[in-house]
């Protein structure tokens, strides 16, 4: 045991301190886990098994649905689909006091689930909404604090790459359809939340609302979006009656989501090549990270880090309430440093085991994991979508904090809901035989 304790120490060493050091997560990975293997095996071999580990790693059928996936969101953000997103959502709710906020908060969880990306949601949304907010009278800052808490019920809202991604890091234990039916209670539950929080705040600023949208132009907004919102039908209602895969549904959604670009004339041929070379850029980051994880997830392996830690946990505290409590702490931490793909990659096969030995279902656990980590994205100092919605709001990061914290409060408030009422994960995949 001592040799594995050496192992986990260095590891952790040295992997998060190239990361203070500022080294790229994906570098940090890769050095980490092939200076711990050099510990205990000689030099060529463990160069030779690490780049093994990294190859076989993406050697799988469903990951080739996250570059689709990525075109899609692509194709979505750049085809107009967010002016037409918000126009719905301020005829469902611009009406009611604070109701432009609202709007925020529907419309970027409309678009973070068409699109599959917070990112995208954060910028397409929040580029349109905060200038639209300043205009009725509310602060930029208080529109950016909605615009990035919202940005992640994307990612819990399916088509998600994250969720194919813990998929992969779950080993099969739970499937893609079964994750995509489990996010949407959890990912409506996190906006209706956020919703209630802005009308408090609202309230509380006396802040005002739109004006009443009339029938007939609700109708045309509607039939607008109409075929923006099917898309999330066709590829999550084709994966679930299992007329195809999650893969084939990516490519799918690829198609559906090109012609109704071009049927908008958002998007014309000559912007394909730039789309494509995005597109392209975010998967080759994307699969980078996967690589260099799936060799670190094998160390583990290796070096029985999983058993050891479940057994320090398990043999250490009986009270299983506390143990999750604890987990849930520890990856509340790690999403404040580390993005949220790697994080899935690493922390899965660690915690995964501890919380199964407690009975807790895998899908259920993938919730939970996904909705810490969607906290971490909101946080100082590494919050991808902190920084992504202060910039496209063009305010800076430290005037979003103070408004920010009682939506952060209210997503922990929903993910202590989440944790310990399986129901809301388990529901859906249940009525569905998953």
């Amino acid at each position: 045991m001592e040799v594995e304790i050496a192992g986990i120490l260095f590891l952790f060493v040295s992997f998060f301190g190239l990361l203070a050091l500022g080294v790229p997560v994906v570098y940090g990975i890769g050095i980490s886990t092939t200076c711990t293997l050099l510990l205990s095996v000689s030099g060529m071999p463990a160069l030779t098994t690490v780049a093994q580990r990294m190859t076989t790693g993406i050697d799988s059928f469903s990951l080739l649905a996250i570059p689709f996936f990525v075109l899609a969101g692509e194709l979505m953000k750049q085809g107009g689909i967010a002016n037409r997103l918000i126009n719905l959502a301020y005829a469902l709710l611009g009406r009611l006091p604070g109701g432009m906020a609202f709007v925020n908060v529907l419309s970027a969880m409309m678009f973070g689930a068409v699109s599959g990306s917070a990112v995208a949601a954060a910028s397409a949304i929040g580029g349109i909404m905060t200038d639209r907010m300043e205009d009725e009278g509310y602060p930029r800052a208080f529109s950016a604090s909605v615009n990035i808490t919202a940005s992640t019920t994307g990612l819990l809202i399916p088509p998600s790459n994250v969720l194919i991604i813990y998929a992969l890091a779950s080993g099969g234990t739970a499937s893609v359809a079964s994750l995509f039916l489990a996010g949407y209670v959890p990912g409506f539950l996190v906006g209706f939340a956020l919703i209630l929080t802005a009308a408090f705040q609202v309230h509380r600023k006396k802040l005002p609302k739109g004006e009443k949208v009339g029938f007939a132009k609700t109708l045309t907004y509607l039939k607008e979006s109409f075929f923006s919102l099917m898309l999330l039908v066709v590829v999550v209602g084709g994966i679930v009656a299992g007329i195809f895969t999650a893969t084939e549904a990516a490519a799918i959604a690829v198609l559906y989501a090109g012609i109704l670009a071009f049927i908008y004339k958002t998007v014309t041929v000559k912007d394909l090549p730039s789309i494509i070379l995005n597109s392209g850029k975010t998967t080759a980051l994307v699969m980078a990270v996967i690589c260099t994880s799936m060799a670190m997830s094998w160390l583990f392996s290796f070096q029985s880090i999983p058993q050891f830690i479940s057994s320090l946990l398990i043999d250490n505290l009986t009270n299983p309430i506390v143990i999750i409590l604890i987990i849930n702490l520890t990856l509340l931490i790690v999403g404040t440093f580390m993005d949220m793909s790697p994080a899935i990659l690493i922390f899965t096969p660690i915690f995964l085991p501890v919380v199964t030995s407690l009975g807790m279902d895998p899908v259920h656990f993938g919730m939970v994991l996904v909705l810490n980590l969607c906290i971490g994205l909101c946080t100082p100092p590494v919050g991808t979508i902190l920084f992504v919605g202060s910039g496209v709001a063009k305010v800076s990061v430290s005037s979003v904090i103070k408004p920010l914290i009682p939506f952060l409060v209210t997503m922990i408030v929903v993910l202590l809901l989440v944790t310990y009422i399986p129901q809301i994960s388990l529901w859906l995949p249940g009525l569905f035989g998953m």
